[in-house]
């Protein structure tokens, strides 16, 4: 029994390894991506579909994970699905040209899109039951820990040695990775008869949905979301995406079985998911924006800065982890939520000159309640469901959490490219007039401003006080972002007392009796 426990833990944590490669790719090349441009010799805007490539991938890949898993088995589909990851990440690095590196980024998204509820499928389906809560505690460490550090590995990386090494990096721990899963994990058997039984006009179907989500959350806020593309990407979204639920929810064999969110609990779970990866992918792109526009810190100090919030996470994690066990889930979970929406709204009264003191306690308490968040409310949904309904719910839940975290950037895009210019035009307006306060907020002399026209100001006074306008309206978006996303956050507490507690997920001396009916 002890070696058969040694062994699951070995290929448990060779898939916990896995699945940090997949979400710290996502980070990692941001901070390189000025370098990455040189190389390549291309714009900005094309550049950016480096990283809208993954994603889009990734996000169509996660609702297969559960089909693929009853095909392939948990082992083989992980060790295949890290195979081609690592090939796909040695052949970005050998790239010259930006269209293939584009089309290996989606090869990449895709087999890194399938690790990640992989991992989580494990906890619930292959890992005893009194080992669940530590798996839980470093599968959900290593998952949110990644994007954190990603920026200050992918520039010291750059930095000290070239871009490329960003992919390369996963060749070693890729090979070893898929090696011991597929030595060491022994959950399930291939059905090869499951590929002829799925229902592939679904997938398609789901897939054009889905990229077409991802492609109208990146684009749409650059576009003010008008024009003919945004609104053709709009109907061919919304068409694909009702044609996909309807054949999922009336094909026998659906590749993605939508009828578990008709589980109370699994639903608002997965709502809570949504919730999350709003707020914590939308706080690590804001908090690395605001670093690198507002600040002007080069990726290393970026990267630097923000560790604040990952070492939280990892000093928290086996007292969050010890916390489950004695309290009810339910009250850790509006506990870590209320935490962590305190984190992003106390970062929403910042000013220009706001750096690593001013960011220090916001990232702190968002790190500490980032484990408090994942696993109580984890295992609240998905200990709802039968052995057998683990994948796609597992699926399903890590797929919420990624629209969140698409949604979450699109709403953080909108408020900084719609707001910022009303800012500027309302800071100039209250200079014109002699606003002490809004010098202030700039960062101009105070003493020249009494309340008084200014009259006409000359060119040379104009070229140094742009910038500054510019900045200080940029910060006072930055702001807005933070808030909106905090109070989103907060709103989500209202779904915590409606959801039911099963019996596997209680702490010790909680009877049957104790529990809400049906």
């Amino acid at each position: 029994m002890q070696q058969s426990i040694v062994r699951t833990w070995i290929g448990f944590a060779a898939m916990c390894v896995g699945m940090t490669l997949a979400i710290l790719d996502i980070q990692i090349v941001a901070s390189s991506f000025t370098t990455i441009q040189a190389f390549f010799h291309v714009t900005p805007e094309r550049l950016s579909w480096i990283q809208t490539a993954y994603l889009m991938a990734e996000v169509i890949a996660i609702p297969l994970t559960g089909w693929l898993t009853r095909a392939l088995s948990l082992r083989w589909m992980f060790a295949l699905a890290t195979l081609g990851f690592t090939a796909a990440s040695v052949a970005c690095a050998a790239c010259t040209a930006l269209p293939p590196f584009i089309a290996l980024r989606v090869v990449q998204g895709f087999c890194g899109g399938m690790l990640i509820p992989g991992v989580f499928t494990s906890v619930f389906a292959m890992m005893p039951e009194n080992h669940r809560i530590a798996a839980t505690a470093l599968a959900g460490t290593l998952a949110v820990i990644a994007p954190t550090i990603g920026p200050a590995v992918g520039g010291y990386l750059t930095e000290h040695y070239t871009w490329h090494w960003i992919f390369l990096i996963n060749l070693a721990p890729g090979i070893a990775v898929a090696v011991l899963v597929a030595t060491f994990v022994r959950l399930g058997e291939p059905d090869l008869s499951e590929l002829g039984r799925i229902d592939y006009v679904a997938i398609v179907l789901a897939a054009i949905f889905l990229a077409t989500l991802e492609l109208v959350l990146k684009e749409a806020p650059k576009h003010e979301w008008q024009g003919t593309f945004i609104y053709v990407c709009l109907i061919v979204c919304v068409v694909t995406g009702g044609g996909a639920i309807w054949r999922s929810l009336h094909s026998p064999h659906a590749f993605v079985d939508l009828w578990r969110f008709r589980e109370r609990t699994f639903a608002l779970g997965c709502t809570l998911s949504f919730v999350l990866g709003l707020g914590l992918y939308g706080s690590v792109y804001l908090l690395a924006l605001w670093l690198g526009l507002v600040r002007d810190h080069s990726p290393l100090e970026i990267g630097t800065i923000m560790i604040v919030s990952g070492a939280a996470q990892l000093v928290t994690a086996p007292v969050a982890a010890f916390l489950e066990t004695k309290v009810d889930p339910r009250l850790l979970t509006a506990f870590g939520y209320s935490l962590f929406a305190a984190g992003l709204i106390a970062n929403g009264f910042a000013n220009v000159t706001t750096d690593y003191d001013g960011l220090f306690w916001p990232q702190l308490l968002r790190g500490t309640a980032v484990m408090l968040c994942i696993l109580p409310a984890t295992r609240l949904a998905l200990d709802t469901l039968t052995p057998s309904g683990v994948a796609d719910g597992s699926a399903l839940f890590n797929l919420m959490r990624n629209l969140g975290g698409a949604i979450g950037i699109a709403l953080v895009d909108t408020i900084l490219e719609q707001r910022t210019t009303g800012h500027a035009q309302a800071l100039a307006n209250r200079l014109q007039h002699g606003d002490a306060d809004a010098a202030r907020i700039v960062g101009l002399p105070v003493e020249y401003f009494h309340g008084q026209d200014m009259g006409p100001v000359d060119e040379t006074m104009r070229a140094f006080a742009e910038p500054l306008i510019k900045k200080a309206a940029l910060a006072q978006s930055f702001n807005e972002a933070w808030l909106v996303i905090g109070v989103l956050f907060a709103l989500s507490l209202l779904v915590v007392p409606f959801m039911r507690i099963h019996s596997s997920a209680m702490g010790p001396g909680t009877d049957d009796d104790d529990l809400p009916s049906a």
